[in-house]
């Protein structure tokens, strides 16, 4: 039976809301107190006495978050790459091995629905309690999310196009229009449904696949449909030089330019990864005017650090996209989906890339994995710890060695303790994490599953692959098995 506190009591520390502030400060010693999975009232703790019934979770020795927000992910796919992924990469594409490994490797909705159970079982575990999930749909997905207990913006993926590879150094677009018109007609159902659904947690984003797989007649009723619907709107953008430079092949443009161009980025639009402007490093296109441009639109930038450090590749830096009024929101995009991982990874990256210390603080990539990822998702009432916002809380154990000294446990958190210090999460007031293991997933069950069907699409990848290679030549183990 799921439990639903009326209140948390005697809170050692406790990050909320600056008053109306987009802000986040301390607290000491306080008591949380919920109402129908909200937040009512943060008093000083013991300042109301217990009543008669009320059902308590002890607070002592424990920090209280705001749930953190995850708004761009691909859970039913990224863990099936684990242990394929980390070192993979293809050289004369600038180190990217994105599209050789969707030419060559599917995996089947099987191993999809479970790696999407770990993957949900995860983000939990790092203290998300919102998360946009980006895949093509399959059957069972919308039930697996509500399961779960989390939040989901669900943003069932469509295109005209799949990357293909001749050789190495050549990749091809393969258009089939009519899929991407069926695929985007399916889109609209899966999104009408996962409004519609009884748990009340999952909405719907309209989200064409990539900026260089869908045509644009396809972007442009997919941008309608948002407007039409009122939904959020995003795609991925500036992920890879290869795109890039395809953009600019058909259109003289880059692709932010050619999406302002085409009234496809508003305030309701988010921009996965948007690395790559046309002032990057590795781009050096002779404009430099990409980054006023999204900003000018008021769209959000969904920063995922991880994947695309692994290839060299880092945003130039998130600390300028900040400071010229773009919100940035985080999103971990693939395995680990630990935000709390990509909060330092944000930091680190942003402080190398500007060589200034200034570029990303603790606060500010908190600020980004909270308010800028409501702000994204167009919610006012989710990221922070306030008087009449969600309960979405998530509850750390100061006690754990890597959170000691405790005198500044958010850098604590973030730095050194990361997921290994979460407790409890609560949504909407009812404990979804309890002692660290998600209460309604089963995610034992998943592992077995996932191994199995990672292993037939490492077989399959022969049929698949431009060069008809097996999978374990493609991504070879890290170490030789003597």
């Amino acid at each position: 039976m799921s439990m639903r506190p009326d209140s948390i009591r005697n809170v050692s520390w406790a990050v909320v809301r600056d008053g109306a502030e987009r802000r986040h400060v301390y607290r000491r010693d306080v008591d949380l107190h919920l109402k129908d999975g909200r937040i009512v009232e943060i008093t000083p703790a013991g300042a109301r006495p217990t009543g008669p019934g009320e059902v308590v979770l002890d607070g002592k020795g424990l920090l209280a978050l705001p749930g953190l927000i995850n708004i761009h992910s691909h859970p039913s796919t990224e863990p099936g790459y684990r242990g394929v992924r980390e070192d993979h990469g293809v050289p004369e594409q600038q180190m990217t091995g994105l599209m050789e490994r969707l030419q060559a490797f599917r995996l089947g909705d099987d191993g999809r629905q479970s790696a999407a159970t770990m993957a949900y079982s995860e983000m939990l575990r790092a203290g998300t309690t919102t998360a946009c999930d980006v895949t093509v749909p399959f059957d069972g997905w919308l039930e697996t999310m509500a399961q779960s207990g989390m939040r989901f913006h669900a943003a069932p993926t469509f295109a005209s196009a799949r990357w293909g590879m001749e050789s190495p150094q050549t990749v091809t677009w393969k258009w089939d229009e009519a899929a991407g018109l069926a695929q985007f007609e399916k889109a609209k159902r899966v999104m009408d449904d996962a409004e519609s659904h009884n748990s009340g947690r999952l909405d719907a984003v309209v989200f064409p696949a990539q900026i260089d797989t869908v045509t644009p007649d396809l972007f442009a009723a997919g941008r309608r449909h948002a407007d039409e619907t009122g939904r959020r709107f995003s795609t991925h953008v500036g992920q890879s030089v290869v795109e890039v430079r395809e953009m600019i092949r058909r259109h003289n443009r880059t692709p932010i330019q050619w999406a302002a161009e085409q009234g496809l980025m508003k305030s309701d639009t988010i921009m996965a990864h948007c690395i790559l402007l046309d002032d990057h490093p590795q781009i050096n296109w002779h404009t430099r005017k990409d980054l006023d441009l999204i900003a000018e639109a008021g769209a959000s930038v969904a920063h995922c650090p991880q994947p695309f450090a692994r290839y060299g590749l880092a945003m130039d830096h998130v600390g300028r996209y900040r400071a010229r009024g773009v919100n940035v929101g985080l999103g971990t995009d693939c395995a680990p989906h630990n935000l709390i991982e990509e909060m330092r990874l944000a930091i680190v990256a942003g402080r190398l890339m500007s060589e200034d210390v200034r570029s990303l603080d603790t606060a500010g990539a908190f600020e980004a994995a909270t308010f800028g990822g409501a702000a994204a998702l167009g919610r006012d009432d989710i990221g922070a710890l306030a008087p009449g916002m969600m309960a979405d809380i998530v509850l750390v154990d100061l006690n754990h060695p890597l959170m000691q000294p405790a005198r500044d446990p958010l850098r604590s958190f973030v730095f050194h303790a990361a997921d290994r210090a979460v407790r409890t999460v609560l949504v909407d007031g009812e404990v979804v994490l309890k002692d660290g293991n998600p209460v309604h997933l089963d995610p034992v069950a998943a592992m077995e599953r996932l191994a199995e069907a990672q292993a037939r699409m490492l077989c399959d990848s022969v049929k698949l692959d431009y060069a008809n290679r097996p999978g374990d030549e493609i991504s070879p183990l890290s170490l030789p098995i003597a």
